[in-house]
């Protein structure tokens, strides 16, 4: 399919370089999402996900705190490993000036770190996001719906569909995503799903089919936090062993009651001595008795 038959999301604005437009979404973040201004940040109250909100001069920042931290030679690698989901990261020598020169033509961010009383030299530049692979479920949430749509017209002609599964699950953890295919002069017919679609707030992406255009409509998926069930149980189980404790009681008074034994009579039992007993039934009108009628009794 020729890259003409495939309309840019609306609402988007078109740059003369495809690199700067990268770059300005990224920064563009809904205000659900976006860090507060006087939040202290640091690498113990972020996660991964969460480093996409921030530019490379938050990051510098954050490990400029970090060197304070006593413990800052043993937890380096695993925040440099964090960095790396959302930034690209070199390192340099700080006395190789052309090595800088070339690293700041890149568009890397330049600074330094000490650890463990050596200083090194690091370079940052935020991951652009231009293919649909570049998607992953940290920085979904923190790209706009018109993004993430002119990502999928720059890499696919052939409408959602064609996108994998993969993919269509991380999209859809920040979007929601509608879709719909109708003979081109129907689809914008008025009362119908495209004009609700916009009225609502959606996106729209246009990808023509001949005769006929998909249109996929996308909007930010709210995030909905779960409340957690607290179930206290303390009071159930205390009343439980307290009913337990009471029949338990029960059952020793009453086998106490039935058993009329002082500790001389148990010292002084023994195999001759003990014997069991019981009360043999009447005789009847003969005056005969048999073994079977114990057993009857």
């Amino acid at each position: 399919m020729n890259p003409e038959e495939t309309k840019k999301p609306k609402n988007e604005q078109t740059e003369n370089s495809e690199d700067q437009v990268a770059e300005k979404d990224l920064n563009i973040v809904s205000e659900v999402n976006e860090p507060k201004k006087d939040e202290k940040v640091s690498f113990k109250n972020v996660t991964r996900g969460k480093l996409w909100e921030y530019q490379e001069n938050d990051i510098f920042k954050m490990l400029k705190k970090a060197e304070r931290d006593a413990d800052f030679f043993e937890t380096y690698a695993h925040y440099m490993s964090m960095i790396k989901g959302a930034f690209m990261v070199e390192k340099y020598d700080s006395d190789d000036k052309p090595a800088k020169m070339s690293l700041e033509k890149q568009g890397f961010k330049l600074g330094t770190v000490k650890v463990d009383d050596k200083v090194i030299g690091i370079a940052l530049k935020k991951k652009a996001i231009k293919r649909v692979t570049d998607f992953t479920y940290e920085n979904i949430r923190h790209i706009t719906a018109a993004k993430m749509l002119e990502v999928i017209a720059n890499n696919f002609g052939g409408g959602w569909d064609s996108i994998s599964q993969s993919i269509r699950d991380i999209i859809e953890s920040g979007f929601n995503i509608t879709t719909t295919t109708l003979p081109t002069d129907r689809l914008h017919k008025e009362g119908g799903l495209y004009e609700k679609k916009i009225a609502d707030g959606c996106e729209v992406l246009e990808i023509e089919k001949g005769t006929w255009t998909e249109a996929i409509f996308a909007k930010v998926r709210p995030i909905v936090e779960v409340p957690k069930l607290v179930i206290n149980t303390n009071s159930k189980l205390d009343g439980d062993e307290s009913e337990e404790d009471e029949d338990d009681d029960d059952i020793k008074d009453s086998y106490a009651d039935d058993i009329d034994m002082n500790d001389e009579d148990v010292d002084d039992m023994t195999e001759e001595n003990y014997r069991t007993t019981f009360e043999i039934p009447e005789e009847d009108e003969d005056g005969d008795m048999s073994l079977d009628d114990l057993d009857e009794e």
